[in-house]
């Protein structure tokens, strides 16, 4: 009885879902949509991503053209691979395609918050951008943190310092990963990581495995009505909300402890200092009074964009470095000309450095700490280069592509700092064949931040040591092999020797 009941159902409904479909593909036909690959039913083009989706999307798109539409599951995605079209979607089209694909409430997370970065447009959003670019990131904020920055990359190099002596080649990924995680620890809620209730590695696990997971494929972002039920049987949904839980009750302690603190007139003001300063007096955020989530939400920016980011570009920065010796000793010389017989560089010896600035640009073509933008989604229709583009689909740009564009650079895939030299290309959203940081409403707030830390680094890094390849190595034995991820990662750890230091590396704390 229930079969002939699902039979007769099927056969009525039949007709009317052929019409629906039909009329859909004859609005189709009539809308001039961006080309693109055959689609499968159901997965589209999910199985032609790969494990590197950003290089799998590049050589699709050698073909397909700049502007292409593709299918993840049900979710119809426009890829940019060129300047000319990043910018259309980034400045001239930038409010027609700035909201983000919904991931709370959806099965993908379940918090109440989340990293600003992921929260949809609107007058919330709007708010919490606001409060980050003109209290939390702005020039005399950054500035106001610089005895941190100084101060840690002292301790760093003090580490490297007693590494050298006994003649053993250091993990500098691990340096620069715990580096990068003290500094943004110390300016959100004012001490290192160290001094945490979780243990190096346990903290740094979380970090990395919240960041997995928000890059990851979930298949609730490409079957929202039923892809949760996918996530929590493969176990991704419980790995995302273990990762968010820890996190949490990591920033609930921090908050807590600001609250319960007395602090001197002496002591710095970290990030939670202010933003609970913003909670008593009750700042309001699009009409809702500042609170502990928002809080939270903010903190989550925070660590998830700094953290990995800054300590992935370095890593990248230093392999670039240690494959190409010319460049390696052209920017050490650089350096140590300017520092002459100082013992150490601090910020203000860095405006001199100008073959380091190309380095760190041409570093940025070549990784992008960020490959592939963190997905828009359009909130109106618009032409992008005669194409239709309808709301509700997503974009994303392919920095990486962009970066490695035969048209826009000769040899695009060497490692050649010089080619900035004659140029006015910068990295700041302004120029749209370098977007290391995205552009527009969505640019990176904190890229200055970042790049504060990563410059002083390997200025001192460079300064203070020669770097040699471990014994039997060469050149061409650096893996440049990347790691699949929201931040693209060296697979292959970076060894290095530090070899000659200049000099006796002083406690650095007698500088304050």
């Amino acid at each position: 009885m229930a079969l002939h009941i699902l039979f007769t159902w099927l056969a009525l409904s039949l007709p009317l879902l052929l019409l629906l479909l039909s009329v859909k593909n004859f609005n189709n036909k009539r809308k001039n949509l961006p080309p693109g690959p055959p689609s499968l039913p159901i997965i589209g083009n999910l199985h032609q991503l790969g494990h590197l989706p950003h290089q799998s999307l590049w050589k699709l798109s050698r073909r397909y053209g700049p502007v292409m539409l593709i299918r993840l599951g049900g979710i119809r995605t426009v890829i940019v691979s060129s300047p000319g079209a990043a910018r259309e979607v980034l400045k001239n089209h930038d409010l027609d395609c700035c909201s983000r694909p919904r991931l709370v409430g959806t099965g993908r997370l379940s918090y109440d918050y989340l990293d600003i970065a992921f929260v949809e447009y609107g007058d919330y959003w709007r708010e919490l951008r606001k409060l980050c670019m003109l209290e939390l990131f702005s020039t005399k904020r950054v500035q106001s943190f610089r005895y941190i920055r100084e101060e840690e990359v002292g301790s760093m190099m003090e580490s490297i310092a007693k590494s050298a002596e006994s003649g053993i080649p250091i993990n500098i990924s691990e340096k620069f990963m715990a580096l990068t995680a003290n500094v943004t620890c110390r300016v959100a809620f004012g001490k290192a990581f160290q001094g945490t209730e979780f243990d190096d590695r346990k903290f740094m696990d979380v970090i990395h495995e919240a960041v997995a997971m928000l890059g990851s494929f979930s298949a609730s972002d490409f079957f929202p009505q039923f892809g949760w039920i996918v996530d929590r049987f493969t176990g991704l949904h419980s790995r995302l909300e273990k990762s968010f839980r820890s996190l949490d009750v990591f920033y609930q302690k921090v908050i807590e402890e600001h609250r319960n603190a007395n602090k001197s007139h002496e002591e710095k003001e970290d990030i939670v200092d202010l933003l609970l300063k913003m909670e008593r007096v009750k700042t309001e955020l699009a009409g809702v009074q500042l609170k502990k989530d928002h809080i939270k939400a903010i903190l989550m920016d925070i660590f998830l964009a700094t953290v990995d980011t800054s300590a992935v570009f370095m890593d990248w920065t230093m392999a670039e470095l240690a494959r190409n010796p010319r460049a390696m000793r052209k920017v050490r010389e650089e350096i140590r000309s300017c520092a002459g017989n100082k013992k150490w560089l601090v910020e203000d010896d860095l405006g001199g450095l100008k073959y380091l600035k190309l380095v760190l640009k041409e570093a940025l073509r070549l990784h992008p700490p960020v490959v592939l933008l963190i997905p828009r989604e359009t909130i109106g229709h618009f032409k992008l280069f005669g194409y239709d583009i309808d709301p509700k689909t997503r974009v994303q740009v392919n920095v990486w592509a962009i970066g490695r564009d035969p048209s826009l650079w000769e040899d695009p895939e060497e490692f050649v700092p010089e080619r900035f030299e004659d140029s006015q290309i910068d990295y700041k959203g302004n120029h749209f064949e370098l977007l290391p940081f995205g552009a527009g409403r969505r640019g990176c707030p904190g890229a200055s931040m970042g790049m504060a830390v990563i410059e002083l680094a390997l200025a001192n890094v460079l300064h203070s040591f020669d770097w040699e390849l471990p014994e039997g190595m060469t050149e061409g034995d650096v893996s440049m092999e990347e790691g699949a991820g929201l931040v693209i990662f060296k697979k292959v750890p970076l060894t290095l020797l530090p070899v000659k230091p200049l000099r006796k590396i002083d406690a650095w704390q007698d500088r304050r």
